[in-house]
């Protein structure tokens, strides 16, 4: 991927999130093309879809209707296909079981949406940043929290 900008790809019910997330991508310097889907259903569509390339990195709200984020998690991660998808849960939740289900489920991390706008972009930069250095690697549960 060494010139290629890397496909980001956001699940979020929530349009004022998406339209941030877009956004915040626009001003960060890393080169990235940005797809947003409205719910989990939409998401399992996109990444099913033979024709649609499988994304560098996706993030995913854990509240949204017709599938979960969770559901999803757990059915990329049994899908030989998909399972190399580095995977930021990307939440307001703030429950420590929210985050111990994801992370024994495969979230490579969780992050809290933040409420202001340079700290969401920080918090997305580092997020892309740090899988170009774990790249191969797994993240653990001492860097699986990621904050600003």
């Amino acid at each position: 991927m060494d010139n290629e900008p890397f496909l980001i790809l956001l699940a979020d019910d929530d349009e004022s999130d998406r339209l941030l997330f877009i956004e915040a991508f626009s001003e960060i310097k890393i080169k990235t093309v940005v797809e947003t889907v409205n719910d989990g259903v939409q998401l399992m569509e996109r990444l099913n879809g033979s024709e649609n390339p499988i994304p560098y990195f996706l993030f995913l709200d854990l509240n949204m209707p017709r599938k979960n984020g969770l559901e999803c998690l757990k059915e990329i991660r049994s899908n030989a296909k998909l399972k190399d998808i580095f995977i930021a849960i990307f939440s307001t939740s703030e429950n420590e079981k929210d985050m111990e289900e994801t992370f024994l489920q495969g979230a490579n991390v969780y992050i809290i949406k933040p409420n202001d706008f340079n700290a969401l972009q920080q918090l997305l930069y580092k997020a892309v940043a740090s899988t170009l250095i774990y790249e191969g690697n797994t993240f653990n549960r001492d860097n699986f929290l990621l904050r600003i």
